[in-house]
């Protein structure tokens, strides 16, 4: 509809008269609400945990979010960075320590808090990044090796910037413990 208007308007200048510059400024106009259209009518980007829930990789990380009763925090404005580590990830802790830990919520509640990092930062800034301090408490480190970025040493981001609409997704390939104190 917006195309519709802003050619209606080429028009009628070309039939006024209109210079060559006019015709310039109402074909921008008119590329401008095309574009505006388009952007209206662009999916919107679901919330964190929607977004990790519809890739189907990330359950045992919905079922810990769950469990620690994070759900709603990761639902809330934000903007939050995640570092999600996949199911394969969750898969690498033994069975016994994982159902342990998904049994104790204040322990839970420390891992998981540990992969978000408050406001959005996409993987341009995570890059030039040495450590970042998490929702947790702690800090993470990061750093570039052979061109992937690690995270505490272990953890490989193996997908970044996956858009959410309150923050961005890095995937990870490890889960991270935070640090005894």
């Amino acid at each position: 509809m917006h195309r519709s208007i802003a050619v209606f308007a080429l028009f009628a200048l070309a039939a006024c008269g209109g210079t060559a510059q006019d015709d310039a400024a109402a074909q921008a106009a008119a590329d401008s609400a095309a574009a505006a259209a388009a952007a209206a009518a662009a999916p919107v980007a679901q919330d964190i945990v929607a977004t990790a829930v519809a890739a189907g990789t990330f359950n045992t990380l919905a079922q810990a979010l769950t469990a620690a009763g994070l759900v709603e925090t990761l639902q809330g404005p934000g903007p939050f960075t995640v570092l999600a580590p996949t199911d394969e990830a969750f898969a690498k802790i033994p069975a016994a320590d994982l159902e342990k830990l998904l049994a104790n919520k204040e322990e839970l509640t420390k891992v998981l808090t540990y992969h978000v990092i408050a406001g959005s930062v996409p993987s341009g800034t995570v890059a030039t990044m040495t450590e970042a301090a998490t929702v947790e408490g702690r800090k993470v480190t990061i750093a570039v090796v052979d061109g992937k970025v690690v995270i505490n040493g272990s953890a490989t981001v193996t997908s970044a910037d996956v858009a959410a609409s309150n923050g961005v997704i890095h995937v990870i390939d490890a889960v991270l413990m935070p640090p005894k104190m």
